[in-house]
């Protein structure tokens, strides 16, 4: 059994054929949906996921996403850049069989970055949560059939990219003014809004967040099969909540490797903090193979190209060092 690799989401430049190309040919086994957010708004993770919104629009204003009565030039330009990194995928998975990873932003985080009319966000408002939730688990749907289509022999799995969730839980989001901070949102309230988006999707989801605080415990009550997130920011303190998750089948996307250039150590010293792991929770080292799929620490759309390039065929490598030698 070897150890899975693939990529969070985001690649540097902004040619979607050369994105396909390096994230199919660097993940063979596990290949990813690139974004490519310096081709400007719209191409951005929110912006991306806004224009999956069905009977919701967004638009760009100084300050970010704010909610539009109709579809703009903001929307057209996010929906017509994603069917491009479609056709390019589509170009790069001919007879793909296996897992195939896509990302949208979860209703949280989109929550908190989206501003209702009047400049405030969305995650002041109870009932435009509640909305915006909906339709994003209406422009999913379209958008994993769509996928299926394109590639029918993939096992695709959605990653709901929540970077803003623990800041949501615990009151952080600051206002649009700044000076204060939204109310946290009830973790019942959360658990339920993520528990109706995992069910958009019959295979597997994962959470990605590359945030301090991931809330193991509330992602897998809510059904989500894996997290992914930085493993640099990981606490002693979490070990009890990943222990309890990895016993009751949840997976790891650990982001071992830095999304930002910088000297590479062995594939084999970069995965010796999750055998450390391991150990500490007391977890047989057989099934690490099984638990963990190696990814960057975050997107790389920060990393040079050549980095990006050279990252990822470093966490194949990585991965293939924790299946050979769990110990």
């Amino acid at each position: 059994m070897t150890a899975g690799a693939t990529g969070v989401g985001s690649l540097p430049g902004g040619d979607a054929r050369e994105a396909a190309k390096t994230a199919t040919g660097s993940f063979e086994d596990f290949p990813y949906l690139p974004e490519l957010p310096a081709r400007g708004p719209g191409a951005d993770m929110i912006g991306r996921s806004l224009g999956l919104l069905v009977d919701l629009y967004a638009h760009v204003e100084p300050s970010g996403w704010r909610i539009s009565d109709r579809p703009g030039r903001d929307t057209r330009r996010a929906r017509s850049w994603l069917g491009e990194d479609l056709d390019a995928l589509e170009e790069f998975t001919q007879g793909h069989t296996g897992r195939l990873k896509v990302q949208a932003v979860g209703p949280w985080t989109l929550a908190a970055a989206l501003e209702l009319h009047g400049g405030e966000a969305v995650l002041q408002d109870a009932g435009a949560c509640r909305d915006l939730a909906a339709s994003l688990a209406e422009g999913l749907r379209g958008h994993l059939a769509d996928v299926k289509k394109r590639v029918p022999g993939a096992e695709i799995v959605l990653q709901y990219d929540e970077p803003s969730l623990t800041a949501v839980l615990s009151g952080r989001v600051r206002s649009a003014s700044g000076y204060r901070t939204y109310r946290a949102v009830d973790r019942q309230v959360v658990e339920s809004a993520l528990r109706d988006l995992f069910s958009v999707h019959d295979g597997e989801v994962v959470v990605h967040s590359c945030a301090p605080d991931v809330p193991f415990a509330l992602l897998r009550r809510a059904g989500a099969a894996a997290v992914s997130f930085d493993f640099s920011l990981l606490t002693e303190r979490e070990d009890d909540a990943i222990g309890e998750a990895v016993e009751g089948g949840m997976k790891l996307f650990a982001g071992v490797v830095p999304g930002t250039d910088g000297p590479l150590s062995d594939p084999g010293g970069s995965v010796m903090g999750v055998r450390k792991l391991w150990r500490r929770l007391g977890l047989a080292p057989g099934t690490l193979a099984e638990s963990v799929v190696v990814t960057p620490s975050c997107g790389l759309a920060g990393a040079s190209p050549a980095y990006a390039r050279a990252v990822q065929a470093h966490c194949v490598r990585a991965a293939r060092s924790l299946a050979d030698n769990p110990e």
